[in-house]
């Protein structure tokens, strides 16, 4: 199952946030993907995985669009 965050326009902390609820329900090993185009979630989302024992699969960026593809940890 593929899950989705579309989190453009937000600004920090909101992209973390709706990342975090989002990753509440799901199973171990359970991955969703982040899209947002605010420049601080290259920093804040990499912090929240280390942070939440998530893993942080992969990062692009795409015309000032970033994806981060998380995997549920713990």
């Amino acid at each position: 199952m593929t899950h989705e965050i579309d989190a453009i326009g937000l600004l920090c902390p909101l992209p973390v946030l709706k990342l975090r609820k989002r990753m509440q329900p799901l199973k171990l090993g359970e991955r969703i993907t982040l899209i947002a185009d605010d420049p601080a979630a290259v920093i804040d989302v990499p912090h929240f995985c280390n942070e939440s024992g998530h893993q942080l699969i992969s990062t692009s960026e795409v015309d000032g669009r970033f994806e981060f593809a998380v995997e549920k940890g713990r």
